[in-house]
């Protein structure tokens, strides 16, 4: 940042360390006395919720790092002793694995606030992007830690998943071949997922400093999109945010101990309480349900190389969002013309998730078994509402952006973040 500190040493050692290592005048700058836009809302409280989970994230694994086996003949049984002999493993295994859903389940309230008001907009899109790798990288990691416990599910997602990659030309043979350490999903494979389900957290920590590095350059967003142009339009990060921020957290917090201690195998597969076994195949292999989504799509395509590309470009299509939109304006707010759009791809994702945990062959619409009936049992099918699914999301990011930028009237825009406030009837008096 630019602006004069305003941090001042109060005692000598402060000043001692400040002449050597800054970190104090550094943690004032950028979190105490950081100039924040007043008219934030609650959708701006989960960055923070977010750096609460990743930190639980890394915590919790470590913890469960030091008792696990990652062996194909001792990893399911060092988990279930985890559970039970562990001193609180039951609930530093339930708080990680629980952790996991409620992380993605930040990170797309997140996204979603983002994509309503145009918080990846220049000049934002190196923020923008460092939150797709975060994105990218909380995909990976997730998936990895899925196949740790060795169950059922585990194990058979885990050969799906790498055979995928396979498909890839020239280059995915070799992948896969190393993602085995051999020429099937075997030990060396579930040493490999573990080393990389451990370290890559901590990458994802390190892209994260970038991702609040780069926050603090142009500064935040708000919900009319408006730049910021005066100190009236600012308010001090502390106490105003962080407070805001706490009571968040702990009505977030809420849901996530609800999970943990009511009901904590509801987001995971009945299958994988079973330890795994490469000769009975579960009848349906699904992910966890934050990749249910993307799961949808790569089935709506009946070529598997095909699938593997629009799978993979359904997360690329984020990664150039910044220069699909042709707005000049940032909130939707100000966009009448192109909510409704963003509301339809909302429902559409949800509708891609629910897809992607049914078995494709069952009826959308029970009872309908096809012959003389008005919707044929081929086209009844969640393969083909996975299919028109994945045309709108794809075309909300390539061809409705783009141009509904070019062709909307938006509403007229506050000159500034306080003018909405400002001239409010009650504030008139």
């Amino acid at each position: 940042m630019s602006a004069h500190s305003s941090y001042e040493p109060k005692t000598g050692f402060e000043r001692w360390l400040d002449m050597r290592l800054p970190i104090l005048r550094m943690a004032n700058d950028t979190v105490l006395t950081f100039p924040t836009p007043k008219n934030l809302n609650y959708w701006w409280t989960f960055g923070a919720i977010l750096s609460l989970m990743l930190g639980l994230q890394i915590v919790t694994g470590i913890v469960l790092a030091m008792h696990y086996v990652p062996h194909v003949d001792y990893a399911f049984n060092s988990v279930e002793r985890i559970m039970r002999d562990v001193n609180y493993g039951w609930l530093i295994r339930y708080m990680h694995a629980s952790g996991a859903s409620m992380f993605f389940l930040a990170v797309y309230v997140h996204m979603f606030r983002n994509l309503y008001y145009g918080s990846y907009k220049a000049p934002r899109e190196v923020l923008w992007i460092l939150g797709c790798i975060i994105y990218l990288l909380m995909i990976i990691t997730a998936f990895m830690g899925y196949v740790l416990p060795w169950g059922q599910m585990s194990f058979h997602g885990a050969v799906v998943i790498t055979n995928l990659i396979g498909a890839i030309p020239l280059v995915g043979p070799a992948i896969t071949t190393w993602l085995w350490g051999g020429f099937a999903v075997d030990d060396p494979t579930l040493n490999r997922f573990f080393s990389l389900h451990y370290l890559l957290p901590f990458v994802i920590a390190g892209v994260v400093g970038l991702h609040i590095w780069a926050l603090h350059v142009p500064g935040n967003n708000n919900p009319t999109g408006v730049n910021v142009k005066s100190k009236e339009d600012t308010v001090p990060f502390h106490p105003y945010y962080t407070v805001k921020d706490g009571f968040a957290i702990s009505v977030f917090l809420l849901l996530f101990g609800f999970f943990v201690f009511w009901y904590p195998d509801a987001l995971m597969s009945p299958d994988n309480a079973n330890p795994a076994n490469p000769l009975v195949t579960p009848q349906h292999i699904v992910p966890e349900w934050y990749l249910l989504p993307f799961y949808a799509i790569l089935r709506a395509v009946p070529n598997k190389l095909a699938g593997v590309i629009a799978m993979f470009g359904a997360i690329a299509s984020l990664f150039v969002l910044p220069w699909l939109d042709t707005s000049k304006v940032r909130s939707m707010r100000y966009r009448p013309t192109i909510r409704p759009y963003y509301f339809i791809f909302f429902f559409v994702c949800l509708v891609l998730g629910w897809c992607g945990a049914h078995s494709p062959d069952d009826p959308v619409i029970p009872g309908v078994s096809g012959g003389f009936t008005l919707i044929d049992s081929d086209i009844n099918s969640y393969v083909w509402l996975s299919r028109i699914c994945a045309l709108y999301y794809f075309a909300y990011f390539w061809l409705i952006t783009p141009i509904i930028g070019l062709r909307e009237t938006p509403l007229p825009m506050p000159e500034s973040i306080s003018e909405p406030v400002l001239s409010h009837p009650a504030k008139k008096g």
